[in-house]
């Protein structure tokens, strides 16, 4: 669902006369709550970088509003076996340094992020691919390590194509001032833990979906304490802001002048448990894993803190996604039941470690239901980027993730990423690799349904995971601004407007 958000008129003198100045001036001012790691998307998992990456890069193709694929910067395609890609690109695309998009463009970008030892931070986007190779100037060839059923959906959401040359080594290395790519916004200044400064492109392709836009700088900037955003946003500093929690979001929307919205997302939050060598002894039992689900209020949660358009999940996974099933074994809340599993593990007086980088009130909620059941535990909060580096050490016990799955809607997205041998993979279940490595190489629907089917019912079983809720998000902004919303928590700046 789209909601749009037009800002009403009548704001509050306070910030009235800024945000005219700011319409007058033809910028946005956006403030995020977590620092940005890079602006290449390509070394960053953090939304801001999704977001950033998808108004800055253009990708081989697009993902429609109603699921069909467009063309971007390719405009036409054809599958000439289950493994080999054929596509035409685009004439008359620039890059934001004034080169020419060219097939050399997408044989070195896609060369260099599918080669593992260059470290992008999500191998699995580009990890299918086997080789890439000029069939012309305007014209490449994909070839796939296997079958890959869901490669359109890695081309048209992570896939940013760059100039070729850019990178000079692995991690990202490059002897080019700021990041370069074809979408309609350009990078024109970045402070590390500061501002990102996006300028309008005024070279930007007709026939884009991402064509039009009207704004001309966007300032984005790092701003970690809600209270000094919303602070900001009344005082005219600011003209949006996203991921408020419920309670603010309430408060907030009750003032004359300020419009908040609530935009269904995909993002899906769990709590995944550390079974592997590192992990506690007691996490290795089944039933103290089960007693943890049934401690938890996860329905008390979504409603009371987390709200409107938060739906509880049994399946660790996002119900739009291909290959989702929700039909899985499923953990009520019961503080007994989980008392009781405790008691036959012979666990009592155990102390868990979680780490989380997001939204501290679901943490304290959780922590809040564990030591009812006589589970103490540590919290760790700290920046996505530490999070994941612990994580894929196995430093921690549990993990409170949210994931939005690089907006892909193929459940290739989620389930390796987490439970299939992947960096992030805490359990290492080889039946669970098995069945996802097949279900990521099958190319009959039917079949890869069953298989997905099969692996979240044993993620379930084995209560690998604490399946919570979707997560929505609750956007506020100023006066005068129009703009819309969408489940995969893009902000796309070249529809936005002032009025």
């Amino acid at each position: 669902m789209i909601r749009s958000l037009l800002l009403s008129a009548g704001f509050a003198a306070l910030c009235s006369g800024a945000a005219h100045a700011q319409a007058a001036d033809n910028t946005l001012r956006f403030a995020y709550n977590q620092t940005l790691e890079s602006p290449n998307p390509y070394f960053t998992t953090l939304r801001l970088g999704v977001i950033v990456g998808r108004n800055v890069w253009d990708t081989l193709v697009a993902r429609g509003e109603d699921g069909a694929f467009q063309p971007l910067l390719a405009t036409e395609w054809t599958w000439a076996d289950d493994t080999t890609l054929d596509l035409t690109l685009r004439e008359g695309v620039t890059f934001h340094d004034g080169s020419a998009l060219d097939a050399d463009d997408v044989v070195e970008t896609l060369t260099y992020v599918s080669t593992p030892a260059n470290g992008i931070v999500s191998q699995q986007i580009a990890g299918w691919i086997a080789s890439v190779e000029k069939t012309g100037p305007l014209s490449v060839r994909i070839k796939a390590k296997a079958p890959t059923p869901a490669a359109m959906e890695y081309l048209s959401t992570q896939l940013a194509i760059f100039p070729a040359g850019y990178f000079t080594g692995p991690q990202g290395q490059t002897q080019t001032a700021l990041p370069v790519g074809t979408g309609p916004y350009r990078i024109d200044s970045y402070a590390p833990g500061g501002e990102l400064r996006l300028a309008r492109n005024e070279a930007y392709f007709e026939g884009s979906p991402k064509a039009g836009a009207s704004i001309d700088t966007v300032s984005i900037r790092i701003v970690p304490d809600i209270q000094t955003q919303l602070a900001d946003l009344m005082s005219g500093g600011i003209d949006l802001v996203m991921g408020l929690p419920r309670d603010m979001a309430d408060q907030l929307g009750m003032m004359p002048g300020v419009s908040v919205v609530s935009g269904e997302t995909m993002r899906i939050v769990f709590l995944q448990m550390n079974t592997t060598e590192t992990g506690p002894e007691a996490l290795k039992d089944v039933r103290v894993r089960q007693a943890i689900n049934h401690a938890i209020d996860r329905k008390a949660i979504s409603e009371n803190l987390v709200g409107t358009g938060s739906t509880v999940i049994d399946a660790i996974c996002f119900a739009g996604q291909f290959g989702c099933t929700q039909d899985v074994t499923s953990y009520d809340f019961d503080p007994e039941k989980a008392k009781a599993l405790l008691a036959e593990a012979g666990v009592s007086g155990l102390t868990v470690s979680l780490a989380a980088y997001r939204e501290r009130h679901i943490s304290e909620a959780i922590i809040n239901y564990l030591a009812d059941v006589g589970i103490g535990v540590n919290l760790q909060f700290m920046q996505p980027a530490a999070m994941r580096d612990a994580m894929r050490a196995h430093q921690v016990d549990m993990m409170q993730n949210a994931w939005g799955a690089y907006s892909m809607f193929d459940a290739s997205a989620t389930a390796p990423t987490y439970f299939g041998g992947m960096p992030d993979d805490n359990n290492g279940d080889p039946e669970l690799k098995a069945l996802f490595d097949e279900a990521g190489v099958t190319m009959d629907g039917e079949k890869r349904k069953e298989l997905y089917a099969e692996g979240f019912a044993r993620i379930a079983d084995q209560a690998y995971a604490v399946p919570m809720f979707t997560l929505p998000i609750y956007y506020a902004g100023t006066e005068g601004l129009s703009f819309e919303t969408h489940p995969d928590e893009i902000l796309r700046f070249w529809e936005m407007s002032w009025n």
